[in-house]
């Protein structure tokens, strides 16, 4: 039986394969992600939202023979030990962006590290700048840890001491086992522990997926669900937002601190904002995102493909060439996004 809570695996074979249906494999309960043994059945994912993924997988297609035909960039990426496959976000910024997928290091621009677990070891790149390979923990414990120490406040708790409602998850990365439970209590294996952050209304719970890349914060896209459910993983709304439209100036710069810290040039982040304190809390790193673009409106979906292309971009050109920009991800933090003061919270549409 496949282990799907062991953070560390077997390094891969360092060459990436092409062909991404050898990455999985069907079952009577549906496929299963060889890598990393997640489950994809209809408890993950629902006809409808399996739809709206091929339609978003046409659309994207379709815009990056565009790009290719008329911007075509010149650059590429050489992903090890993975490639990024379609339902991965990365590989949708690859297509939109008009840059190539490269078979191996000896005629890539960039090399990045792409592995769809906890922990993991970057394999080696030559003298390539290889993106995101300083970012190889992203347990649950760890990202607390670093949260604390950028944020001056901790989210992280001991079961044993606390008294009091609080939450328990797999340490390891997109099993969505979330649960409410009473302290204290015994620690479980492989869990880790966090204080309850309400970011419900008292009927609807809101989650920030923030977009990173270059190490900076790019767009947010704000996920919602019934506050009975706010573990789930299906959302009843997705809607995108600029960056000053939710978070204050001070939060945007905890979240570029966070980002900095955990040395990620590519990720999203899924924040909650206390209701009652309204402080924010970063509770998830996921450097190998899938969605939740494909439960976007068409409108909201092409300002997403548009961000995402022209910041990631800029990003793998400035690593493409560091003595120019001194940084890898230099070019990309020099195309922020225009400020705003103030914020205010807004109950997105629904989509």
């Amino acid at each position: 039986m496949l282990d799907r809570t062991r953070l560390d695996r077997a390094p891969p074979s360092t060459f990436a394969r092409a062909n991404w249906f050898s990455d999985l494999r069907l079952t009577r309960h549906g496929l299963i992600v060889k890598k990393t043994g997640r489950r994809i059945g209809l408890a993950e994912i629902t006809p409808s939202e399996f739809v709206k993924f091929c339609l978003y997988f046409a659309v994207v297609l379709m815009k990056g023979l565009a790009v290719r035909m008329t911007r075509p960039s010149g650059l590429t990426v050489w992903f090890a030990p993975d490639r990024p496959r379609p339902w991965y976000i990365l590989w949708s910024a690859m297509t939109l962006s008009g840059i190539r997928f490269a078979r191996t290091p000896a005629s890539a621009d960039v090399a990045f590290y792409f592995e769809d677990t906890t922990q993991g070891v970057p394999p080696p790149a030559g003298n390539l700048v290889q993106l995101n390979s300083a970012c190889n923990d992203i347990s649950k414990s760890r990202v607390a840890d670093v949260f604390a120490d950028v944020a001056g406040y901790a989210l992280r708790l001991d079961p044993r001491t606390h008294h009091g409602p609080a939450v328990e998850k797999s340490e390891a990365n997109g099993l969505h086992d979330g649960r409410i439970v009473t302290c204290p209590c015994d620690p479980a294996a492989g869990k880790a522990y966090q204080h309850l952050v309400d970011s419900s209304d008292g009927t609807t719970a809101f989650d920030y997926r923030t977009t990173i890349i270059g190490r900076v914060p790019r767009f947010v896209l704000v996920k919602t669900k019934p506050a009975g459910d706010r573990f789930s993983m299906h959302n009843d709304t997705v809607a995108f937002r600029e960056l000053p439209d939710v978070f204050s100036r001070p939060e945007l710069d905890l979240i570029t601190r966070f980002a900095g810290t955990m040395a990620l040039d590519w990720a999203a982040l899924d924040i909650l904002r206390d209701s009652s304190s309204g402080r924010i809390y970063i509770v998830d790193v996921n450097k190998t995102d899938t969605g939740p673009a494909v439960d976007l409106s068409w409108h909201d979906r092409s300002r997403v493909m548009h961000a995402i292309s022209r910041h990631f971009h800029a990003m793998i050109a400035g690593a493409a060439r560091p003595d120019v920009t001194a940084t890898a991800p230099q070019a990309a933090r020099n195309a922020r996004e225009p400020m705003r003061t103030g914020y205010v919270i807004e109950t997105p549409r629904k989509v």
